[in-house]
């Protein structure tokens, strides 16, 4: 992983507060990453900061709107180190698929990633957070090779 690392924030309606309020606990530790975030996420936490520090926060497309994908496209490419997404399990969400798409991206790539604010938490509080940590790419030679097979 890169010296600075990079990290995606992400949040349900009903959670931007939740993150918000995580991300104003942990504001000291949230200026030494780069961030990415979902659009209206991003405005939300921007705006909700500004008291406290300005973050500078790359906002990509709302999540229903192809954010959620944009991020997802940047987890594959190597962009992002983490993921943290306070998601909503009891609201349905029309974009749903959007977000499975997301999480498995993240756990396809191998990348940590937070769901609430205690696996927030533990993530941001481990030592690997400083050290320099190489993360294993995965190898998808069987799956290729699969792939490859069907479409004979």
């Amino acid at each position: 992983m890169k010296t600075k690392k990079t990290v995606a924030l992400v949040a349900h309606d009903n959670k931007k507060p939740d993150l918000l309020d995580w991300v104003r606990e942990h504001i000291d530790l949230m200026v030494n990453y780069q961030l990415y975030a979902t659009g209206t996420t991003g405005k939300f936490l921007e705006k909700g900061t500004q008291d406290v520090g300005s973050l500078q926060i790359q906002k990509l497309l709302s999540g229903p709107l192809g954010g959620d994908q944009q991020i997802g496209a940047k987890i594959a490419e190597g962009e992002i180190d983490f993921l943290v997404f306070f998601w909503d399990p009891l609201e349905p969400q029309p974009h749903d698929p959007d977000v499975k798409a997301l999480l498995r991206i993240a756990v396809t790539w191998d990348i940590p990633f937070a769901c609430n604010r205690a696996s927030a938490n533990f993530l941001f509080s481990s030592a690997q957070q400083t050290d320099s940590y190489q993360r294993k790419d995965p190898d998808f030679t069987s799956y290729l090779q699969r792939s490859v097979l069907r479409n004979a």
